[in-house]
């Protein structure tokens, strides 16, 4: 799964039709380019790709010639879907497509938010027990001692990612922000950075 993809069609979602400065401006005010490790040239060739897979819609600017507007199509919808139920439930090292994903958090309803972090957070829990059991236990042949710190920084991030995600839950089901069964002008529903307050 690629953070850029997903933030890719989560912008040209949410303006409804975007071009490739449009895209990157609002990916470099995010600092995407820092979490998420988005590049000048990932976002036009990710815009290219998604218009060659038939996500997006590509049309050539009646206002400035060379430049190509970008509409989501149904199928891009569905993609964008996809990937950010996958970004919120993914418990991987690298937090970029978790970052991505909550950056388009408010465009799920409410209770599927919190079933897709209850999923994560189960995992988390589960892949904690897995790692406390190898902390302790003398290495493996051939590995020096000391690298059971290794083990034990892993078990430290995963509880820090435990507690997270139990606050963000709580936070949800306390009602925190505008969800897309909320308002139909939750941000990431499609035209919400014209009606919704910014990230």
């Amino acid at each position: 799964m690629s953070a850029t993809r997903l933030l890719v069609l989560g912008v040209v979602r949410v303006h409804r039709s975007a071009h490739g400065y449009l895209v990157r401006s609002e990916l470099v005010g995010w600092g995407a380019d820092e979490w998420a490790n988005v590049k000048w040239g990932s976002i036009y060739h990710a815009l290219r790709r998604l218009a060659t897979e038939g996500l997006l819609t590509g049309t050539d600017s009646p206002e400035s010639p060379g430049r190509t507007d970008y509409a989501i199509t149904a199928d891009g919808d569905a993609e964008f879907l996809r990937l950010l139920r996958g970004a919120l439930t993914d418990t991987g090292p690298r937090r970029d497509l978790l970052s991505a994903g909550l950056a388009f958090l408010t465009a799920l309803p409410r209770a599927e938010a919190i079933e897709l972090l209850s999923r994560r957070l189960a995992a988390l829990e589960a892949g904690r027990a897995e790692v406390e059991a190898a902390v302790g236990t003398p290495g493996s042949p051939g590995l020096p001692l000391h690298v059971n710190e290794l083990f034990k920084l892993w078990v430290a991030d995963i509880a820090g990612g435990i507690a997270w995600t139990r606050e963000l839950i709580e936070s949800l089901r306390a009602g925190e922000y505008v969800m897309a069964d909320d308002s139909d002008t939750a941000y990431g529903l499609p035209g919400s950075a014209h009606t919704s307050g910014r990230l």
